[in-house]
């Protein structure tokens, strides 16, 4: 059989270690697990939530509606924004894809930091576009500028706070850089976290809404998998012009999304007081992590998500082993060629046992 040679140099996205994976492996019980390897929230989803997909398991033999038209005016309202500026995904990776897929081919250039969201280079690799990185691990504004002076860019993506690694740019910071970049330049602002960062510092948010009439060339994406707590109904979506997110429409399959995604989405961004208090617990609870990390004389990443990054002094990967046999799942980040591992901020309860074991091994 003969693929792609596209596909010979991209690797397989490395997602967090699944509960399963150590009941089979490790013989623990589900119950004993800590799983802090995936960004979820581990305070569940809204009640109202899981009220209406109970309400609404009966309907799923019908096909959901293919415009999301109670879902995109949720979304429009939430931003003041109207429905045909809004596309909705299977997750915000989809919108990445049918982004790619809309722009770029072997003549393209693509732009984005040294580390970032891997989906950006997997599907830049699957156009034949030429992957370009910043020198620097996190964003830096100024290493981007620089490329763009020497070479045409065709797609920028900024993840802003940045996954894996917590950080995120000012807004005004971004809008100066926006001002400069070449209007034929299509700029993905990836706001999967923007629910975290604009509770932790307001100088953090970025409003769709303003950002996408300022600048006819950005495209905002959002989800529904972090702070509203939806991972496993596979819901994101896309805030554009309407051009922009009428051609995008081009690529997106029939009914990308299920009849539970929507009713959920829908209840979930109804209910902003779920979110709140979830994210308020969240930072809350980060600051163990910090506190931690500086006790042991360990580096971390000011984090703007519900995750943080910690360079390890000894190896990362032996030390994610140690604790999947404690049953405790994080991310080892040996993959990005880092000596580190992200945590996901879970519960006070799952952090005093994740706390406990790290305080054996480092």
């Amino acid at each position: 059989m003969r693929f792609k040679p596209t596909l010979d140099d991209i690797q397989t996205y490395e997602a967090g270690k699944p509960v399963e994976l150590l009941v089979r492996q490790y013989g623990i019980k589900p119950d004993n697990i800590i799983k802090l390897a995936s960004n979820e929230n581990p305070y569940g989803t809204s009640p109202a939530v899981l009220k209406s997909l109970t309400d609404t398991i009966d309907k799923v033999s019908i096909y959901p509606d293919d415009s999301a038209y109670e879902l995109k005016s949720a979304i429009a309202s939430h931003f003041d924004m109207q429905n045909e500026h809004i596309i909705i995904g299977a997750g915000s990776d989809q919108i990445i894809e049918f982004v790619v897929n809309s722009i770029c081919d072997k003549n393209s250039h693509i732009l984005m930091a040294k580390t970032t969201f891997a989906m950006y280079e997997i599907y830049g690799r699957l156009a034949g576009a030429v992957i370009l990185k910043t020198p620097s691990h996190q964003h830096n504004l100024k290493e981007f500028a620089d490329i763009i002076k020497r070479q045409k860019i065709d797609l920028l993506f900024l993840c802003l706070p940045n996954n894996p690694l917590g950080e995120c740019l000012d807004a005004d910071d971004l809008y100066a850089f926006l001002d400069s970049v070449d209007k034929n330049t299509l700029v993905v602002i990836d706001g999967a976290y923007q629910e975290y960062a604009r509770y932790k510092d307001p100088a953090k948010a970025i409003d769709p809404k303003h950002i996408t009439t300022r600048y006819s060339n950005t495209i905002y994406l959002g989800t529904f998998s972090k702070a509203y707590g939806l991972g496993g109904l596979r819901v994101g979506y896309g805030i554009s012009n309407s051009d922009t997110i009428a051609t995008l429409h081009k690529l997106r399959p029939p009914f990308n999304i299920t009849t539970l995604s929507l009713k959920g989405a829908i209840e979930a961004i109804a209910d902003q007081q779920f979110v709140s208090e979830t994210v308020a617990k969240n930072f809350s609870q980060m600051t163990r992590y910090e506190q931690f990390a500086s006790k042991k004389g360990l580096r971390y990443i000011t984090s703007y998500t519900n995750f943080i990054f910690i360079y390890m002094d000894n190896s990362s990967k032996e030390l994610c082993e140690k604790l999947l046999k404690k049953g405790i799942i994080v991310r080892d980040m040996t993959s990005y060629g880092l000596n580190a591992i992200r945590i996901t901020i879970g519960t006070k309860e799952q952090n005093d046992k994740v706390l406990e074991v790290l305080d054996m091994f480092c």
